[in-house]
């Protein structure tokens, strides 16, 4: 890919370069972006669709803008590909979401062009409107752009950021990217109302034309004005004002979002009106890549694939979120109480095929996790038994609902945390290394920890069946490993037994391969180390150590996927009077990169813990994070 020439593109090293290129040279360039970015994306993995489906909006973003000064944010950031592409990273692409290479996301590390951080839906215009004020209180000059999906538009967030800024008067810019997909097929209400503003552009640009004519005659203005007067009346007789405007934004649009042309006339007349206004984009979603344009959504995040037939390069395995959504099918089938949940993730969660066999016990409420909730309360309320499936990164958005609407009450919902520990890719935003902290720190709340599909299964059923308050099941992203016992009756269970252990090394979920491995490393060694798994956190723990304590006794280490606050380590160390030291993720943020590159930066793979307790045997107390 190095050796492979773009024509146009190649000429492109700075956002500059842009201002002088002619509405069909811009066109021969969007060519040329698509075709490096399906080049790239097929050797690195990354979001496709999303910025396929985008190209000449950001093209005219970064025309229109000086992106080193001017404040533009691409909500979630997933889409941001052709703005790094211009603002210099190109040369970097076939490192994209590498360890040590450019993130999938925007990141104020890598370049002054990316104002903040992104990964999590709904944020922009707040973040934009916050940036905005900064402008007006210190009295600079520079815009401030958000550029936000209709996918985010259905997180309550985006509503609470839009209403305060259309009544700011702060000059702010929100574009609306619509391709009438978020991940999955968009619901709800503000889909519909999408819908109905999706019409042509024609009559703004004429409606422009005619205003620019009457300026120029004697009296022109005066006619402008009762024209627009007489128009606005008609206009509140006869048709809905938009929802956008009804919030104090200025609505232009909607515009074909692949006219490079109308995209940029539009933006420069949205400059001009110094206020908020909502420029509506209409784009297609995998645009240019004949693959990804006939199924967006199997192409939103992809590993890599070939480049012609775009079929994965890999094997796909059934991982713990298809196992999951199996289960669940076969569960629901016996038991029509049982009800699935999840925030625009139907697919990532394993449950397109409850969806498909139970579609009206099946909710898709969109990106909206604090609603998810809160919903699931008000159906264990009422005698229903729901379950909500919902990445682990993202249930952190619904926590005063786990809290508020779940766990003073004590009602019976069952929290499937899909991607739970360090997933990897996708970065900071995206690792699942807080659940355990915050979900402890809610009373009430059990957490059970599977290993394999095995033990998936059945906590599944005793999360259903045999529990009656809240309880929450963590699994990773991908596969099961090397280990396939089912031992999850216990809270804490040895899985890895040695007389005369000098360490016992404590985990749970899928780093019991880590640590398994670690004891065999540590016996070719001459050091006989037992494992310990723990398969339930919360009261059923404490128990079970009381009972399991003598057998704990002496050195322990604790390794995990997460941060130290609030992990198991922490709370075996608080109630041990021996020497506990903790191995995790560390207090901080991780990069990104694999799962495996990740466990050893952090030193929680199996060599790592060996050879931190070869290094450590014969210390002091000691507590690792």
């Amino acid at each position: 890919m190095k050796q492979k020439r773009y024509g146009i593109l190649d000429n492109i090293s700075s956002p500059a370069d842009l201002r002088g290129l002619s509405y069909d040279t811009l066109g021969v360039l969007c060519a040329a972006l698509r075709e490096f970015i399906v080049d790239s994306v097929s050797q690195t993995g990354g979001h496709l669709a999303s910025n396929l489906g985008i190209v000449e909006l950001a093209v005219a973003l970064e025309r229109e803008f000086d992106s080193s000064r001017d404040r533009i944010i691409y909500d979630v950031g997933h889409q941001c590909y052709v703005h790094k592409i211009l603002t210099g990273r190109r040369d970097r692409f076939d490192t994209l979401r590498q360890y040590g290479g450019l993130c999938g996301f925007m990141k104020p590390e890598e370049s002054i062009t990316d104002p903040c951080i992104t990964g999590h839906a709904s944020d922009s215009v707040s973040v934009a409107l916050g940036m905005a004020h900064a402008r007006t209180i210190k009295n600079q000059k520079y815009h401030v752009v958000a550029v936000i999906g209709d996918g985010a538009l259905t997180g309550g967030m985006a509503y609470e950021a839009l209403s305060s800024a259309g009544t700011s008067r702060e000059p702010l810019l929100v574009v609306l990217n619509d391709n009438n997909m978020s991940i999955a097929k968009n619901v709800g209400g503000l889909s519909r109302h999408l819908s109905r503003l999706r019409v042509s552009p024609q009559y703004l640009r004429a409606k422009t034309r005619i205003k620019e004519r009457l300026s120029r005659i004697p009296g022109g203005g005066t006619i402008t004005r009762a024209v627009s007067r007489f128009k606005a009346k008609i206009k509140r007789a006869v048709l809905p004002t938009s929802l956008f405007e009804q919030m104090g934004f200025t609505y232009l649009g909607p515009v074909d979002g692949h006219d490079i042309k109308s995209v940029c006339e539009f933006i420069a007349l949205a400059k001009k009106m110094k206020k908020p206004v909502l420029l509506h984009v209409m784009t297609q979603k995998g645009r240019g890549y004949a693959p990804s344009e006939q199924h967006p959504e199997k192409y939103h995040g992809v590993s890599k694939f070939d480049r012609v037939t775009g079929a994965p390069l890999a094997a796909k395995k059934e991982d713990f979120s298809a196992f999951f959504g199996k289960e669940l099918c076969a569960l629901a089938e016996k038991d029509n109480r049982i009800c699935a949940i999840t925030a625009a993730m139907p697919s990532g969660t394993g449950l397109t095929r409850f969806a498909e066999k139970f579609p009206e016990r099946f909710f898709d409420v969109g990106i909206a996790e604090e609603h998810a909730i809160g919903m699931a309360a008000g159906m264990a309320a009422q005698g229903l038994v729901p379950i909500a499936a919902i990445y682990s990164t993202f249930l952190q958005r619904a926590y005063d609902q786990i809290v508020h609407d779940i766990a003073i009450e004590g009602l019976h919902v069952v929290l499937c945390v899909d991607r739970a520990g360090i997933v990897g890719a996708d970065g900071a935003t995206h690792n699942g290394v807080l659940d355990i902290a915050f979900l402890r720190s809610v009373p009430g709340v059990k957490i059970f920890c599977p290993s394999d599909f095995a033990e998936l299964r059945v906590m599944l059923s005793r999360a259903i069946y045999r529990e009656t308050g809240p309880v929450a099941i963590r699994y990773p992203r991908g596969s099961e490993g090397a280990y396939r016992r089912e031992l999850s009756a216990q809270p804490l269970v040895c899985v890895h037994e040695q007389s005369g252990s000098e360490v016992t090394i404590v985990t749970h979920g899928i780093m019991v391969n880590q640590a398994i491995d670690a004891a065999e490393i540590l016996m070719h060694e001459g050091i006989r180390a037992q494992v310990y798994k723990v398969n339930e956190i919360g009261s059923g723990l404490e128990q079970a150590y009381a009972e399991e304590k003598e057998k704990l006794g002496g050195w322990c280490v604790v390794a995990e996927d997460v941060v130290p606050n609030g992990s198991v380590g922490e709370w075996l160390a608080a109630h041990r009077s021996e020497r506990t030291d903790l191995l995790n993720t560390g207090n901080r943020f991780l990069p990104h990169g694999g799962v495996n590159e990740l466990y050893r930066h952090c030193g929680i793979d199996a060599e790592g813990i060996a050879a931190y307790i070869m290094k450590n045997r014969n210390g002091k107390e000691n507590s690792v994070g």
